[in-house]
């Protein structure tokens, strides 16, 4: 039997391989997936009041917001002082090593913050912060 003979042709192939290419796009989609962070916004804009000496926290991972009216806010949504503890509780759980940042408004009072400070103490977060502007 005659073996089949194989031409040669000088023209370079015109196919051009996406599979790796689609690889390293896979991979760097997953990397930022997994390497981002979700900070849950408060849900409304408050009135900060000015510090000189405020300083940026790195790990903020729990906002809650205190309007002028004295109503808490967490996660675009108003929370009641009875259920703050809980709350924040089951954020902190979600982000173990995630620090509490409390954005209270100008007008609010400070009973409001201290039942705020409060709360986060009984869920067991001890890295609270207050927010200020520069």
């Amino acid at each position: 039997m005659a073996k089949p003979t194989l031409r040669k042709t000088d023209e370079p192939s015109s196919d051009i391989d996406l599979t790796p290419m689609l690889d390293v796009v896979f991979i760097m989609l997953i990397f930022f997936i997994v390497t981002a962070t979700f900070i849950k916004e408060p849900g409304i804009d408050i009135d900060r009041p000015e510090a000189k000496t405020a300083e940026a926290v790195l790990n903020q991972k729990i906002l809650i917001a205190i309007d002028g009216d004295g109503r808490i806010w967490m996660d675009k949504s108003e929370v009641e002082p009875h259920l703050l503890t809980l709350r924040i509780a089951t954020m902190h759980a979600d982000n173990p090593g995630g620090a509490v940042v409390i954005q209270a408004d100008k007008r609010s009072t400070a009973k409001s913050v201290a039942d705020v400070i409060d709360a986060a103490k009984q869920a067991g977060v001890n890295d609270i912060s207050l927010a200020a502007s520069k």
